[in-house]
């Protein structure tokens, strides 16, 4: 699966120098506490906090994939071994934690029996030695290898920090009690460890700076005082000294201890400014400091040659990569600057000495103090991922801007479909407002420059006789038989969105501004329905690309569905021709039933929209000095009236009005019983599985009339108002025909209307009207949708051992789905059933998102999982039809 980043809000620029520009923060990932830690492997972000927990975050569509309570206190370090096979996390417990990075299995808990150590600020690991490494508050640097067999301690040792007295907090005078030891419930949850380490009191390196040891990492052949494929250890301390130990010995010295680490260098002794940070480039070493200082070492020669001036805050993290220095502090402050740099980014000898060290871009990234940051290149893309102490860890994607001093190489942008879609989201399509009918055009317009571009013939379609928004239709032609023998799948969709009401401060951001948190999309209509539109696009353009387009794909995309559809079946009918013929017609315009269980949508219901006026031919009258038994008073007679449609436990009055429905098939009560197996599974508060099925039948199959809203003429007040309407729908199901039952509810108030002898006037307005649908589950296009899903959600479908197909009907609440649910819908699309009978062709419905997408709400979101997914699946199913 490609990765993909998706962009949020624009970061605060400090400083530009053109050509490079600041990163665009593309995604955001929320903690419940500051990030002080993080690590970054192969597909994995692996950040840890103040809490004691570490989380692990999937690379591409930063959904979290573990949470695991690691440490009683503030996690300080994380380290990923070379090969990426061990995550060391080190914290002020103080415990040195191994973990599997793949389950999160906790494999080794390393502990000191120094009572003074304090925070472990640091960890590194020698894969040469098998060695932990970690440098702590009280000066030392200790270290244990993994696979010594000596230092293998039970789990209940009581040598242990938990367990053993510790001289001066659990000290208590005669007669006196010692302080209590702190305890959380969180503790409980940290896992039990496959085995546990002592150091040994003599691997340890006492005074290896006079100050706390902030960083350390692991290298090779950074000096010629050591063998090129020799690890080396290098450190920083708070004494502001640097100091680079060669690795691996076990002779016990004069002064009783290993010396497991020789000390062949020490770097800044007169400078007594913390190093807080370090990144290692050939030979040349840079170290973060207090006050925004960064120098620059040479390790060949112990010299200092530059010290760079980078932030107003202390350099509290330092990377190095793609050619460039990336820094970061404590203001908040991130910052690139340009180097001296060896291997493939290396410069020739022509460089501008000028050019050399320059700040290059500086911007505001978090809003705290940033505690860490790593860099990745994944599926061809630069990231640079800061943590902080607002809770959040960034992820930032880096342009290789085209520089003479920069050698040529592939440049790497984010995934095109997310940048289509956050600028498709920037366009504020509210078709049900005048004022942003310009947002409407503007995004029309934008449609049709997008599949011009990937390879569409592209036409901007309306009818004269109806004012509406156009309706986008791009045709991508197939390269299989002749034109007139191809098939031809036809993809309907909206680009018009409904309001997104800012002024509650409900929304988390601007939702017109796509915002990526937590491995979700937020913005209004990322989900209902710009999202699903840009993976069809993207499915075709893919297809295109591959050559392996052999159908036509048609695109109907429209701009008053949210509206009713105005004016759309007008346009249809009126550029049929140009459409041409369709042999099937696919939507994505729904949710799954919840958050975990892929569904494809079989079934709609219809919707009559109608107003209900009923007016005098008086003014509003005063109650007191007008009214009386004489006065027909018009909201009166509205209010029998809709008395009169419905009846004891919500049954509609309409003449006939229910005779028409379909009857419950075994097959589609077989489906309900699928549907219910997962549902149940859930915790549904005590409802049984008859209760729920019949809620569902009443939502998904079965009619029903609403009154929406009253209003009447006047102010407030004792008034008899001279007009008074109501707004009501009702929702159809198949076997019953929008255009009948609207006859019926019209001739039914008229009739009861008459039946007042009132001298007012009644009116009836039939405001938007929608057609019932219902697909064939057995036909080709929903087994062709239904085999693209079982191969996209292999992950949460399973076939059974005899590779049937159909899901299980086994007792409720165990029970493993293994293919998609076939759902119906109480919603209503008011296009589905008219292209259907328009192009005599079968539609299917293809829900892209989750039931908690919350479209039409506040913090609508797609997840990127899912919208990934859905490109996946339109893919197939493009290429099969």
């Amino acid at each position: 699966m490609p990765s993909v980043l998706i962009a949020t809000s624009a970061p605060t620029p400090i400083l530009e120098v053109p050509p490079h520009t600041t990163p665009q923060l593309h995604h955001n990932l929320k903690h419940d506490s500051s990030v002080l830690a993080l690590a970054v492997g192969n597909d994995c972000i692996y950040s840890g906090t103040q809490n004691g927990e570490i989380f692990v975050w999937l690379l591409g569509t930063f959904q979290k994939l573990h949470h695991v309570q690691a440490h009683k206190r503030s996690v300080m370090c994380l380290f990923l071994s070379d090969d990426g096979s061990l995550l060391f996390s080190s914290a002020s417990d103080p415990i040195v934690n191994v973990w599997c990075p793949r389950s999160m299995t906790r494999l080794y808990e390393i502990y000191s029996t120094a009572d003074s150590f304090g925070d472990i600020f640091s960890v590194s690991y020698s894969s040469q030695y098998e060695t932990v490494y970690y440098g702590a508050q009280n000066t030392s640097i200790q270290w244990v290898g993994l696979k010594d067999s000596s230092r293998r301690s039970s789990h209940d040792s009581p040598s242990h920090p938990d367990r053993r007295n510790h001289r001066f907090f659990d000290s208590r005078a005669v007669g006196g009690t010692s302080t209590p030891r702190p305890t959380d419930e969180r503790y409980d949850l940290i896992p039990r460890p496959d085995s546990v380490l002592e150091t040994d009191k003599r691997a340890n390196k006492m005074f290896a700076h006079f100050g706390y040891v902030y960083c350390m990492l692991m290298t090779k052949g950074t000096t010629a005082y050591t063998e090129p494929d020799e690890d080396v250890l290098i450190s920083g301390g708070g004494d502001g000294t640097i100091k680079v130990w060669k690795l691996g010995g076990h002779e016990i010295g004069s002064d009783g201890y290993e010396n497991g680490i020789d000390e062949i260098m020490a770097l800044g002794e007169q400078d007594a400014v913390s190093v807080m940070s370090l990144a290692v480039d050939g030979s040349f070493l840079y170290s973060g400091k207090l006050d925004g200082i960064i120098e620059l070492w040479d390790l060949d020669t112990k010299q200092k040659l530059r010290v760079i001036k980078a932030h107003r805050g202390d350099v509290m993290t330092l990377q190095m990569g793609w050619g460039y220095l990336w820094s970061a502090s404590r203001a908040g402050t991130a910052c690139k600057h340009s180097t001296v740099h060896y291997g493939a980014y290396q410069r020739d000898s022509s460089q501008n000495v000028s050019q050399k060290y320059q700040c290059l871009t500086q911007w505001k990234a978090h809003d705290g103090k940033i505690l860490s940051s790593v860099l990745k290149t994944h599926d061809g893309n630069h990231m640079y991922i800061t943590g902080a102490n607002d809770n959040n860890v960034s992820i930032w994607m880096l342009k290789n801007e085209a520089m003479t001093e920069q050698p040529a190489h592939e440049e790497h942008e984010e995934d095109m479909m997310i940048t289509s879609l956050r600028e498709f989201v920037s366009f504020k399509t509210v078709s049900s407002c005048v004022e942003y009918a310009e947002d409407c055009r503007r995004g029309a317009s934008f449609l049709r420059t997008l599949f011009k571009k990937l390879g569409g013939d592209v036409d901007m379609l309306s009818d004269d006789e109806t004012l509406h928004h156009p309706v986008v239709l791009a045709k991508f032609s197939g390269k299989g038989e002749l034109a007139d023998k191809r098939k031809r799948v036809l993809f309907y969709g909206h680009y018009d969105v409904v309001p997104a009401e800012t002024r509650n401060g409900k929304w988390n951001n601007d939702p017109f501004q796509l915002t990526g948190t937590n491995g979700y999309l937020y913005g209004r209509g990322v989900s209902d329905n710009k999202g699903p539109i840009m993976a069809a696009l993207y499915a075709v353009a893919d297809l295109m690309q591959a050559k392996s387009l052999d159908s036509d794909v048609v695109f109907l995309i429209e701009g008053q569905e949210e509206s009713g559809s105005r004016g759309f079946k007008e346009t249809v009918r009126k550029y049929k021709d140009r459409i041409g013929k369709i042999d099937y017609i696919l939507l994505a315009n729904s949710y799954w039933l919840n958050d975990d269980t892929p569904c494809l949508t079989y079934g709609l219901r219809g919707v009559m929209h109608a107003t209900v006026c009923v007016e005098s031919k008086n003014p509003d009258l005063h109650s007191g000095v007008d009214g009386s038994y004489m006065v027909n008073e018009p909201l009166s007679d509205l209010m029998i009236l809709l008395t009169k449609l419905k009846g004891p436990r919500n049954r509609i009055m309409l003449p006939g009005f229910y005779d028409g429905i379909l009857p419950l098939t075994a097959e589609e009560e077989a489906r309900y019983d699928d549907i219910l197996s997962v549902l149940m599974e859930r915790d549904q508060e005590g409802v049984s599985a008859e209760v729920l099925k019949a809620n569902l039948m009443a939502r998904w199959r079965e009619p029903n009339l609403t009154h929406h809203k009253v209003n009447v003429s006047g102010p407030d007040g004792s008034l008899i108002s001279s007009h008074a309407s109501a707004k009501i729908s009702v929702r159809l199901v198949p076997g019953q025909e929008v255009e009948e039952v609207t006859s019926s509810l019209t001739s039914f108030l008229e009739k009861e209307f008459r039946n007042l002898e009132s001298s007012n006037k009644l009116s009836i307005q039939i405001d938007n009207q929608a057609e019932p649908w219902l697909g064939d589950p057995g036909n080709y296009i929903f087994r062709t949708l239904e085999e693209a899903l079982v191969q996209a959600w292999a992950p949460l479908l399973s076939n059974d051992v005899n590779g049937s197909m159909s899901n299980g009907t086994g007792a409720y609440g165990n029970f493993k789905v293994r293919k998609p649910l076939y759902i119906r819908e109480g919603g209503s699309i008011p296009a589905i059933r008219f292209l259907e009978k328009e192009f005599d062709a079968p539609a299917a419905h293809l829900p892209c998102g989750q039931s908690s997408d919350a479209a039409h709400l506040d913090n609508e979101r797609l997840r990127v999982m899912n919208l990934l997914k859905s490109r996946e699946i339109f893919t197939y199913v493009f290429k099969k039809l």
